[in-house]
């Protein structure tokens, strides 16, 4: 949901948020706050990616701002981006960003999201709902459910059903 706050860039890149929002064209986007199932989702996502990261030469970070036009900088729930050190907001594209639905979110808003993505030039984008426990993935232009979520050309990749049976294990 847009706030009727309008400022500049320079003004959001300098001030913190609790929790952080979104920056579409002058004005502040808040966030939908994940639940327990996003949360932990999120967590098992970036302890897998972690424990991957020297073999796929990448690094993992949560709710990270990405700058992904100039007037536009979007926060992932899960990215990974290539070994080396990175700015305070990233501008590259990442290597892969994903996107966990949370109980208010819809796949409309978070594709446009994605469509931010995917037009700053990150190669894979990830839709995992958590709720129907299924997952989509977008490369170039088409959207794909899959058990197994890949980065094509790399070795990334997350298998669905292992990740929601380590989600609703006691």
């Amino acid at each position: 949901m847009a706030t009727s706050t309008r400022l500049s860039l320079f003004e959001y890149l300098k001030t913190s948020y609790r929790p952080d929002r979104e920056y579409v064209d002058g004005e502040l986007l808040e966030r939908n706050v994940g639940k327990w199932e996003h949360a932990r989702l999120q967590a098992l996502l970036a302890a897998w990616f972690q424990s991957q990261e020297k073999n796929w030469s990448v690094k993992v970070a949560t709710e990270q701002r990405v700058q992904v036009a100039p007037s536009r900088v979007r926060i992932p729930d899960v990215m990974l981006v290539p070994r080396g050190p990175q700015p305070e907001v990233i501008v590259e594209p990442p290597v892969l960003v994903v996107e966990i639905l949370s109980p208010d979110d819809t796949y409309t808003e978070t594709q446009s999201r994605s469509a931010d993505y995917l037009c700053m030039g990150v190669p894979c984008v990830w839709i995992i709902d958590p709720t129907s426990r299924t997952g989509r993935q977008c490369i170039g232009d088409a959207w794909t459910a899959t058990d197994t979520l890949v980065v094509p050309e790399t070795a990334i990749w997350v298998n669905l059903p292992k990740l929601f049976a380590d989600l609703d294990e006691d």
